[in-house]
């Protein structure tokens, strides 16, 4: 004869589905029991008022605004571009600068931002704590000191 098949984790799982299913079939009765009682039709309507707060009492139909779909956006919309009138020359000072590696940080006179310059952007040698004039390019990681002159 062999070995039955029902194992302990199985009759156990078993036990806790026909559980749960007793308890929702009592949860539903005590629902249709309260209905009958009170009177109800179950789950109150709740309604947004003009300030977006819920409230139980229906909006006044006579301020209603009515919005055409052409006139919703949807989506961020786009940027405008705004040409920069300012000179695309800088003033900086050099904060760091390491020749042998070929690179440093410029530090923006007038915003105080750091700013990586690479050898290959350079017009002028540099040291530190020169005071340079350079233009801004965007790089990999942000924006990058080009054209860089000492003053």
């Amino acid at each position: 004869m062999g070995r039955s098949q029902q194992t302990f984790s199985k009759s156990e799982k078993e036990k806790k589905r026909l559980k749960k299913r007793e308890e929702k079939r009592k949860k539903m009765e005590a629902r249709k029991l309260s209905k009958e009682e009170n009177g109800s039709t179950g789950i109150p309507m709740a309604y947004v008022d003009y300030n977006g707060n819920l409230t139980d009492i229906p909006p006044d139909p006579s301020m209603k605004v009515k919005v055409k779909a052409e006139n919703i956006d949807i989506g961020i919309p786009k940027k405008e571009y705004v040409k920069e009138e300012f000179d695309p020359i800088r003033k900086g000072k050099v904060s760091f600068f390491n020749g042998s590696k070929g690179y440093g940080f410029i530090l923006d006179t007038e915003t105080n931002e750091k700013y990586f310059t690479h050898v290959s952007g350079l017009i002028d040698e540099i040291t530190e704590n020169d005071k340079v004039t350079f233009e801004l390019e965007k790089g990999q990681r942000g924006m990058n000191a080009v054209k860089v002159k000492k003053v």
